[in-house]
């Protein structure tokens, strides 16, 4: 495959059928099942400051993602690694959101038959995505818990990173209605699950508690894991009622989109810390200093 030159791509790279194109010439047909029944995985890593941030382990989920689902592409994981350092090099991008995609791409005419799809690999780079402005972080998230259920984990398996966001998108709606920024939803039980695009840690008396089930198992959120064992901050995977968000000294997000979110206020209401508090401080602080550590780092060569 052709190599892109560093800045060809003013803006943002994809990878589209074995080539390196601009953003607005990457296509995807209309009658591709990962458009039409949502049948492709995905992952997203970051650069920052012209280095990848853990993306061994990205690469880890989106291959393991890729067998749970049975799809096949013609890229080795080396090669998956060179086609993301060429979009982001193509685009010359120092602060990038970097996303690999697979779908399963279209059956012969007529046929239901998943076997018969060529899958298909897309890549793209564009410049860093933030979930939340800086603004808006330093002003305080305003977090609307939904009562809407996300899908069962018995239906579709969460630790896949998946494109099965109608749950999610409602309950966004729900958010906005209510002059909130964002949103969580529950599962069957009332726990808390998960959000559009991240995962959402409770901190009460000094403890870090987030979902143990039924949530994507984000790299991020595993960097805040490992990151309260390095700091020595208690950590539970455990089930978390919604009423135990209200009555949080600390909240925050984890997500590629941003790393360490707090927030200042659950539907409106402050929590009961001022805000940031000091558990999510020490984490935010410590998220971003680990960019820097040679062994998560994998620098881009522009």
């Amino acid at each position: 495959m052709r190599e892109p030159q560093t800045g060809e791509f003013e803006g943002g790279t994809a990878f589209a059928d074995g080539d390196f194109v601009p953003l607005s010439e990457a296509k995807i047909s209309l009658f591709d099942w990962g458009f039409t029944r949502s049948d492709a995985t995905y992952d997203v890593a970051s650069v920052w400051n012209g280095s990848f941030f853990r993306l061994d382990d990205h690469l880890d989920r989106f291959f393991a993602s890729m067998d749970k689902l049975r799809f096949r592409i013609p890229y080795t994981r080396a090669q998956v690694r060179d086609i993301l350092h060429a979009c982001v090099r193509g685009a010359d991008l120092k602060q990038a959101y970097v996303a690999m995609v697979v779908t399963r791409g279209v059956p012969p005419r007529g046929a239901r038959d998943p076997r018969l799809a060529e899958n298909r690999f897309y890549a793209y780079a564009l410049p860093y995505v933030w979930i939340a402005s800086r603004d808006k972080q330093l002003s305080g998230i305003d977090l609307h818990v939904s009562r809407r259920q996300r899908i069962s984990p018995a239906s579709v398996d969460p630790t896949i990173k998946n494109y099965h966001w109608l749950d999610l998108v409602q309950s966004l709606f729900d958010a906005y209605d209510q002059g909130r920024d964002t949103s969580c939803v529950v599962d069957a039980d009332g726990c808390l699950t998960e959000g559009p695009g991240f995962n959402v840690f409770v901190v009460r008396d000094g403890t870090v508690r987030t979902a143990h089930r039924g949530v994507l198992e984000g790299i991020s959120r595993r960097t805040v894991i490992e990151l309260c064992a390095r700091l020595g901050i208690p950590l539970r995977e455990q089930p978390i009622p919604v009423d135990d968000l209200r009555d949080a000294d600390e909240i925050f997000l984890s997500s590629t989109g941003g790393g360490v979110l707090p927030i200042a206020r659950i539907d409106g209401q402050p929590l009961r810390l001022a805000f940031p508090g000091p558990v999510t401080t020490r984490l935010y602080d410590a998220y971003w200093a680990m960019h820097d550590e040679a062994a998560y780092s994998d620098p881009v060569r522009y």
